[in-house]
């Protein structure tokens, strides 16, 4: 017998997520997905499902939920303080659900998004072909409510649960540094921009979300001030608007941008900004040069 989740409180934010929708981005529909996509795959291998099955992504804790049928769940990324039915379990293991018991997540002491997977996946219908919540476009299921009910899928293969949490330690409560390829546009800025990325200290603002982290620091000055014709962008582009101040793109980033980038943190990298809290500081570190005017990713 197959589980339904009733959300009883979605916290500050609760989303579906998986690995998102690829191979549209000709049509304007970009790929979102999880943001934290290491997390979610660890989650979904601790309750033996495919790596990229529909899970739970809870900003800042605050998720209440209730199963109706015995099921297993596993939670990673920020370490968020877990109980089921009153009981207080680690993350980053799997733990067994009894039919009726509530499962709560606290807020996390550090990191900012929490993995909630449930054996058998969130069996939400897929929208071209993934059942990811995209903030930007509407697409997907919509952010949960109290009282939404989540269907979960069949098991697939059997399955023996682990006796050991994962390993790994917590995302960082300090200053992160992150990689980044420098260009395609980077010759849009003067050369002490440059030297200015890589050296000074930014640090997230309150206004990121999903779209986007805006970082504030020191002023990145432009040396060609032309209009940029619309052009293809990525995941964690750093996108520089005329006041300088710089937004890395998260995964429901427009498909295209008028601004130029000055840099892009590749993919190996990416996911560290969506465990990035509001006051934390970001270093950037130059990781390679791209080696003409698109974007490698």
């Amino acid at each position: 017998m197959t589980a339904t989740l009733t959300i009883v409180d979605p916290g500050p934010l609760a989303l579906v997520q998986d690995h998102g929708r690829h191979g549209y981005a000709a049509l304007g529909v970009g790929r979102s997905g999880a943001a934290d996509p290491p997390a979610m795959r660890l989650a979904n291998r601790l309750v033996g499902n495919p790596v990229g099955a529909a899970v739970l992504e809870a900003t800042l804790g605050g998720l209440r939920l209730v199963a109706d049928a015995p099921t297993w769940i596993a939670v990673t990324g920020a370490p968020a303080p877990l109980r089921v039915g009153g009981r207080a379990y680690w993350t980053g293991e799997p733990v067994a659900v009894p039919p009726g018991a509530e499962v709560a997540l606290g807020r996390p002491a550090r990191g900012l998004r929490s993995y909630l997977a449930v054996r058998g996946g969130i069996d939400v219908p897929a929208v071209l072909g993934s059942r990811s919540t995209d903030l930007l476009s509407g697409l997907g299921p919509p952010r949960l409510r109290e009282g939404t009910l989540l269907p979960v899928g069949v098991a697939g293969a059997p399955w023996y649960p682990v006796d050991a949490p994962a390993a790994g330690g917590p995302p960082s409560d300090g200053d992160v540094e992150l990689p980044v390829v420098l260009g395609p546009r980077d010759d849009w800025f003067e050369p002490e921009a440059l030297e200015v990325l890589l050296t000074s200290r930014f640090e997230v603002t309150a206004d990121s979300d999903r779209i986007g982290l805006r970082i504030a620091g020191p002023t990145l000055a432009r040396r060609v001030t032309d209009e940029l014709a619309s052009e293809g962008t990525v995941r964690g582009a750093i996108q520089v608007p005329p006041g300088g101040r710089p937004t890395i793109f998260g995964p429901d980033h427009p498909v295209t941008g008028g601004y130029p980038v000055i840099a892009v943190v590749p993919s190996t990298a990416v996911h560290l900004t969506a465990q990035l809290r509001p006051g934390q500081g970001i270093r950037f570190r130059e990781a390679g040069r791209a080696s003409d005017n698109r974007v490698r990713h």
